[in-house]
């Protein structure tokens, strides 16, 4: 359990904290949705060709070890960019941002776009983690120009947006890959040549920033270390456990619905959906909030341990539905809430190496969900009750996370 964490600078929730960029006028405007553009390609990588596996898997029925290979192209992405973020970051502190989001667009059209021509599985699948390296970069600068650009409240509240793009666009994407699966598995891998719109778009509007010297968030005390590796650990770790919780319900709520005899894809979609927009919900109900994000950790993931409870101990679709929302909700808070703790400790020498290691820790989580709930699964008898054992720990983290603010609170002063 990562225990308590450290408060941030106070400047991370300031108002009147400097950015470093207008904050209005069509040009910010254009800014923030190139920016929230880019946040989404890693999403439409993770959902994009999801609804066409079974026609991937038709298709090379005849290659050795396909049923473990085909649904190999889809996760490899993630488990690239889990491995690689941590090296983008500090390629981004190295080379600058502008350029490595620049370059790694336009491979992300290449990458992204090769299974259009490729015949082997093999090398489709080799394709599909060059991607996942392509990505890697991408959502790291993105992150990382946010922080860099935004200081304060709007900070917070664009990194929020980021999240709800992200929830929102998985929806769209896999209803897209849907329906540009019914023309053929291979015709959904078109949509990745969107990045060579995005791309002429960042290289004129983005710019790289200096770091702002002098201000409390970027200033390191003396004797303090250049890197806040112990801070970061700590983040990064409950980041790595928030992932699988934040992913649970998108990866398992079709197959928990199969469980209580839904077999309807539309019903399921339209679930799938409802607790989406819960998501989207949590992330707009966190950028309104006037205060600091990490004090609201430990609410945050109770809110979601209780969604998992009431998804583990329903006995029918509606009832799961509503534990879902729930825990959507939480979620929906609980990804912002961490990554605004993340760059609240980074200087601007370092933010782009801290962000990968935060990206690192996300992505991670989100690639061993599945596996853990499996296990979890296999050891308990089933989806559900592996679901309310998640839920138990995410209750426990909860506690580990507020009892040691609980005891400064009752400390007399």
């Amino acid at each position: 359990m990562p225990g308590s964490l450290p408060s941030p600078s106070p400047t991370a929730v300031d108002d009147g904290a400097p950015s470093s960029v207008p904050v209005a006028g069509p040009a910010h405007l254009l800014r923030v949705a190139l920016l929230m553009a880019g946040s989404c390609l890693p999403i439409l990588g993770a959902v994009l060709i999801a609804p066409v596996l079974p026609k991937m898997q038709d298709h090379f029925a005849s290659v050795p070890g396909a049923k473990a290979l085909v649904p190999l192209a889809l996760t490899v992405p993630a488990l690239a960019l889990a491995l690689l973020a941590p090296f983008a970051g500090l390629i981004v502190d190295r080379l600058g941002r502008k350029r490595l989001l620049i370059t790694a667009t336009l491979l992300y059209a290449v990458f992204g776009t090769a299974p259009l021509w490729l015949d082997s599985l093999g090398a489709i699948i080799v394709s599909r983690a060059l991607v996942g390296v392509a990505e890697a970069a991408i959502m790291t600068c993105c992150t990382t120009l946010i922080g860099d650009y935004y200081s304060g409240r709007r900070r917070v509240k664009y990194l929020a947006l980021q999240t709800m793009c992200a929830s929102a666009s998985a929806t769209a994407f896999f209803l897209l890959g849907g329906a540009a699966g019914s023309a053929g598995w291979r015709v959904p891998f078109w949509v990745y040549a969107v990045s060579l719109v995005l791309a002429p778009l960042m290289a004129t509007v983005l710019t790289n920033t200096a770091s702002r010297t002098g201000s409390a968030e970027t200033s390191p005390g003396v004797g303090q270390p250049t890197f806040p590796w112990r801070q970061l650990t700590g983040i990064c770790a409950l980041t790595f456990f928030g992932a699988m919780v934040f992913y649970t319900v998108p990866v398992e709520m079709s197959y928990l619905l199969d469980d209580l005899g839904v077999a309807n894809s539309g019903v399921i979609g339209l679930a799938t959906a409802i607790a989406s927009a819960a998501t989207v919900g949590g992330a707009i109900a966190f950028a309104r909030l006037k205060r600091s994000p990490e004090p609201m950790l430990p609410g945050v993931l109770a809110l979601c341990a209780v969604g998992f409870g009431v998804m583990c101990l329903a006995g029918s679709a509606p009832l799961l539905v509503v534990g879902a929302v729930v825990n959507c909700v939480g979620t929906g808070m609980l990804l912002p809430a961490l990554l605004t703790g993340a760059m609240s400790r980074l200087a601007f020498e370092d933010r782009g190496r801290g962000t990968g290691l935060w990206m690192a820790a996300f992505f991670g989580g989100e690639f061993v969900c599945p596996l853990v709930l499996l296990a979890g699964e296999s050891a308990v008898g089933s989806l559900a009750g592996a679901v309310g054992v998640l839920g138990v720990v995410t209750a426990a983290v909860a506690v580990g996370l507020w009892a040691p603010r609980g005891r400064t609170a009752g400390r007399p002063t």
